[in-house]
């Protein structure tokens, strides 16, 4: 078991809501709350104040850096989307699988979740990792 004082190398988990904010940044930054707030807060029915809530939360989480502008902060993401990805990917992979993705695609095509262009996509990506 891992000593509860190390750090991990990655942020702490991010939720759905803290997410939608990453995704922001990660298309652009460094943005201020306001700017973030400009881009998410109406499709998501959120106030200037929560998506402050939400980015302080991601700084904690060492999800995010700040630089100070003036009055204000900028925010720019601590890790690459793909990074994030990676991770995230890995951790329910391991946690819903056994960390075996064999499992997952097979849960996935007797879901019917997958598409016949996902299917060709798996396929190609399985061909080029054979070569």
């Amino acid at each position: 078991m891992a000593d509860a004082s190390e750090k991990p190398d990655t942020p702490d988990r991010i939720s759905e809501a803290e997410h939608a904010v990453m995704e922001v940044l990660w298309r652009e930054a460094p943005q201020s709350a306001q700017d973030v707030c400009a881009q998410v807060c109406e499709a998501k029915g959120w106030s200037l104040p929560t998506v402050k809530t939400l980015l302080a939360r991601l700084v904690t989480k060492q999800a995010l850096t700040t630089e100070r502008d003036g009055k204000r902060f900028l925010y720019s993401p601590a890790m690459a989307r793909a990074d994030y990805v990676g991770t995230e990917s890995r951790r329910l992979v391991d946690r819903l699988f056994g960390g075996r993705a064999a499992p997952l695609f097979a849960h996935l095509a007797q879901a019917e979740a997958l598409s016949d262009k996902d299917i060709a996509e798996i396929e190609a990506l399985l061909k080029e990792l054979k070569s």
